[in-house]
């Protein structure tokens, strides 16, 4: 598709069988958010986010139930690596507000930037190094709940993933593979996503359940502020993610493959 190899992002129009995923996906997520143990564990930013990583009882191929993970999007992924249990992103009115373990700066980022990240790249130790940690394939992004448009979005710069993937590229050549898993790429990461802040659109990308959202791998995105004029149900503005990882590892990741 040549919107995701050019733009590093896709929107499909809305599907009855991604439909159907995201009502079973409204379930299971009710019984999660509620779910002391995990609300404890991803409840964060005062309240305004829970973050739900592996919150969805979901199989390895999507499937919640009787409902099985289908539709345009996944067929145009084909034959994927095993899923990994969906996070369930949900905001609330308010959000941003700082994270537990967030310094002033840190939530300055996120307030101002949308805390735009490449997925995967974490930091490590004290001195928060970055590193390669999880190597995802793609970024697949499924909505739950209605929303408006103005309801924390997802957000992407468009064509981002050229400029970070030729930058993750340049670093990772010049150092022997047995190297990759710990290689620091912070100044890398940190010089690309200003470049990308200073030369693509920022673009907002609000989504309805049935819909669905692709970036690739490499896009930096984020999430904006939730507007005073947003509207959303109770149970906020909930979003199912799979970013499974490559089964080479960052061989692959690093590579100019789509996906």
């Amino acid at each position: 598709m040549i919107a995701f190899e050019t733009r590093g992002w896709v929107k499909f129009p809305y599907d009855p069988d991604v439909y159907a995923w995201s009502r079973a996906a409204y379930q299971a997520g009710l019984v999660a958010v509620e779910d002391p143990s995990i609300r404890e564990t991803w409840l964060d930013c005062e309240g305004t986010w829970f973050i739900g990583v592996d919150a969805l009882p979901n199989d390895a191929s999507g499937r919640l139930g009787d409902v099985p993970l289908a539709g345009a999007a996944v067929d145009y992924l084909g034959d994927m690596p095993p899923l990994h249990k969906a996070q369930l992103s949900v905001t609330y009115p308010g959000y941003p507000r700082p994270r537990k373990t967030e310094g002033e700066a840190a939530f300055r980022y996120r307030a101002k930037r949308d805390a735009a990240h490449v997925d995967g790249i974490l930091p490590h130790g004290p001195d928060r190094v970055r590193q390669v940690s999880e190597p995802h394939a793609f970024v697949l992004g499924l909505p739950v709940t209605e929303a408006s448009e103005d309801a924390s979005p997802l957000v992407v710069w468009d064509r981002s993933h050229e400029i970070m993937g030729r930058a993750f590229r340049d670093t990772f050549l010049r150092h022997d593979p047995g190297e990759w898993s710990t290689l620091d790429i912070t100044e890398t990461y940190q010089a690309a996503r200003k470049h990308c802040f200073e030369h693509c659109d920022r673009i907002t990308l609000p989504a309805r359940p049935g819909e669905a959202i692709l970036m690739h791998r490499h896009c930096l995105h984020g999430v904006a502020p939730w507007a005073d004029s947003a509207v959303a149900p109770p149970e906020g503005r909930m979003i199912a993610y799979f970013r499974p990882e490559f089964q080479n590892g960052i061989t692959d990741w690093v590579s100019e493959k789509p996906f």
